[in-house]
């Protein structure tokens, strides 16, 4: 019989395998029959009730396991504790930023885990369980799924960075080679730039507490995690640190070759301002006299002489010719 809202019900063997249980068997559970591992999707009512009615969790706690949008944070209930973490969203037609909140009660024999959207995380655990090299114990399991986490975080942020990096490259680079070209894809750059530090944002956004939620992890006085654990986790810590220095790295990056393209084109604008205003210098005066002298009236001089207009001709000739003198002794041309 199985229950609406329980993703799967798992008895660990000790070993790194896992023996998987109905409904009634959970029921009839008791901690000498070894860990159990329980993982549900809190937004099902089903699973609310059995949190009220079963779980023997105080009300704070059931509260902060279906809060609908948690802070990645580390407690201690006495031998037991709660971890909040964040994980990238890898599902299909997902944003990776879109993090999944990965929540987990942590007892000695007794493992509860709460998510709504499907977890790579959850998934890789599952499946060593399922070949044997699955953790032994609650502290391992509560381990493993730390690390996993953060591998995934840290795989995401490096290629963030990487697609960053590729901007750069071709905002320095191209510009040079193909200027015609890169000029007619610095919108689309700018756009690309624009969506890496809107995706640095989003994850920064739950790494930074979740960095802090490892460090007390890490310090937690709890039995089931050997100081063993508390050393892998300061390890994980300090890949977390990383990630978000690489995020702070990729954002500024990003910020700085987009001032970069913006910077290119106003100094293009400028330069297209610049030969047109040279332009309106050179023919304004001359139109401005064609115009005086085309007028509808009497009293043009010279209107009929045949040598007028070649001589007109000659005169903006010379004119012309000073003032490319002038623009170049001033140093404009």
């Amino acid at each position: 019989m199985s229950t609406p809202g329980l993703h799967h019900a798992l008895l660990l063997d000790g070993k790194g395998g896992a023996r998987a249980l109905d409904w009634t068997a959970v029921g009839t559970w008791t901690p000498a029959d070894g860990v159990l591992w329980l993982n549900f999707d809190y937004t099902v009512s089903e699973t609310m009730q059995w949190l009220a009615t079963t779980s023997q969790l105080d009300a704070v706690t059931i509260s902060a396991l279906t809060d609908s949008d948690p802070r990645p944070r580390a407690v201690a209930h006495g031998d037991h504790f709660l971890m909040i973490l964040r994980g990238i969203n890898n599902n299909v037609g997902a944003a990776p930023e879109d993090m999944i909140s990965v929540r987990s009660y942590i007892a000695p024999q007794r493992v509860l885990t709460f998510h709504h959207r499907s977890s790579t995380t959850i998934a890789s655990i599952l499946r060593e369980l399922e070949h044997g090299t699955g953790p032994r114990t609650a502290g391992e399991l509560a381990l493993v799924l730390v690390e996993r986490i953060v591998e995934h975080v840290v795989a995401r942020v490096d290629l963030l960075g990487d697609a960053v990096a590729a901007c750069e490259d071709r905002t320095l680079g191209e510009e040079e080679a193909r200027p015609t070209r890169a000029a007619g894809q610095r919108a689309d750059l700018r756009h690309t730039l624009a969506d890496q530090r809107r995706r640095a944002i989003q994850l920064r956004r739950f790494l930074a507490p979740q960095r802090d939620a490892m460090h007390r992890l890490a310090s937690l006085n709890v039995p089931l995690l050997e100081p063993q654990h508390r050393a892998r986790v300061s390890e994980v810590s300090e890949d977390m640190l990383r990630a978000i220095e690489e995020l702070d790295a990729a954002r500024d990056r990003a910020a700085v070759t987009q001032e970069e393209l913006s910077s290119r084109v106003a100094d293009t604008a400028n330069q297209r301002l610049y030969v047109l205003s040279i332009i309106t210098a050179f023919f304004l005066p001359l139109g401005f006299v064609c115009a005086l002298l085309g007028v509808n009236i009497g009293g043009v001089p010279l209107m009929h002489e045949d040598w007028a207009f070649w001589g007109l001709c000659g005169v903006f000739v010379v004119y012309v010719l000073v003032q490319l003198w002038f623009f170049r002794r001033r140093g404009w041309l």
